[in-house]
């Protein structure tokens, strides 16, 4: 073993867990939020021998005319989580700036402030959903970036444009207020691009992963003004986009694609919808959060009914929340898929 010693930050991190981490064997998958629609791509290429373009202009300018923003605010990353790293990295002074965030929340802000010996300030969701913007700059204190997930995972609340953008304006000139999308497409009126033209000071992280069925591809992007994202430009990797990745993306961002995807989107929100009936009515279930996204995530009354699912080879995401070990995410897949979560609930109880 290597004598090295670690810092201490590192020595004491606790990694993420995604859900692929975790070496499960089943038949039904819903743990990642993946969607159930696969993609199928035609590649050529001729030129592999060569390094791809940093920021190919033929995928940002696609996703700029989705997003409805100019093509200089946007910087195409390794999927969202990239896009997380690289502002905790380039705005962040380790051992001594904090970010904030909302709890529950995605767990790779904190990941990565640890990782980059930031602090954090961990604050409630109940603060973002209930609290003023007065509220809230108080509470972030001199943190430099402030992450809301909207909608939130594993949540699923959402806050409103107009919240963020009060949020925007308490903070200006005092922290960046980066709102994560990952799963903005199940409600896209509730997105915060719209507000970048008039707040220097928000960021908005967004991904192919979720709705544009392309979790393997990793990619994301990062939408801000030049100026925020002039800084980040030094600090990301010389090519972080190789030529199979901006095919492949420049494909799915073509009008009909998009298309697709919306159509896609609008048949996972239906079935999210009847899935959730389905869920109210199970004596296996206590509690259901019917925010947005393309999961649910419930209460359930025994552990040992997770255990049960995946015993079946159901595979859902369990998770300790409010101090509780017994939550359930439960991903929007198929009809089939969803088929095999109406068969457990309709199981009998398992014993304590």
């Amino acid at each position: 073993m290597s004598k090295i010693e670690l810092p201490e930050n590192i020595a004491s991190l606790s990694a993420y867990s995604s859900a692929k981490s975790e070496k499960l064997t089943g038949t039904t998958w819903l743990n990642a939020n993946e969607s159930p629609y696969s993609r199928r791509v035609n590649l050529n290429f001729d030129a592999l021998n060569r390094y791809p373009d940093p920021q190919p202009d033929a995928v940002i300018s696609a996703y700029a005319n989705y997003s409805g923003l100019n093509p200089e605010q946007v910087l195409m990353t390794r999927g969202a989580d990239e896009g997380i790293e690289l502002l905790v990295r380039t705005f962040c002074e380790p051992g001594k700036d904090s970010i904030a965030l909302f709890l529950p929340t995605y767990g790779m802000y904190k990941v990565t402030a640890d990782t980059h010996n930031v602090g954090i300030t961990a604050l409630e969701q109940n603060l973002l959903q209930q609290g003023s913007a007065t509220d809230i700059l108080k509470a972030v204190g001199k943190a430099k970036l402030v992450f809301i997930c909207n909608p939130n995972n594993p949540t699923g609340a959402t806050v409103s444009t107009d919240k963020i953008a009060s949020i925007a304006a308490a903070l200006k000139d005092k922290a960046l207020v980066v709102v994560d999308e990952a799963y903005i497409e199940f409600c896209e009126q509730l997105s915060a691009a719209s507000l970048l033209s008039d707040f220097d000071n928000l960021v908005v992280l967004r991904t192919l992963s979720k709705a544009f069925a392309l979790a393997g591809l990793r990619t994301g992007f990062t939408l801000a003004a030049p100026d925020v994202l002039a800084p980040v430009r030094k600090v990301i990797a010389p090519y972080p986009v190789s030529a199979v990745v901006a095919q492949i993306a420049q494909e799915a961002l073509t009008p009909d694609a998009i298309t697709q995807m919306r159509r896609q989107v609008s048949i996972l929100n239906k079935a999210k919808e009847k899935l959730i009936e389905v869920l109210g009515s199970s004596d296996k279930i206590t509690k259901v959060m019917t925010g947005q996204g393309n999961f649910v995530t419930v209460q359930v009354r025994q552990v040992n009914d997770i255990k049960q699912a995946m015993q079946s080879g159901l595979i859902m995401r369990p998770f300790t929340l409010f101090n509780e070990d017994n939550w359930l995410r439960i991903s929007i897949g198929s009809e089939q898929e969803l088929e095999q979560v109406r068969l457990w609930l309709t199981q009998p109880q398992a014993e304590k």
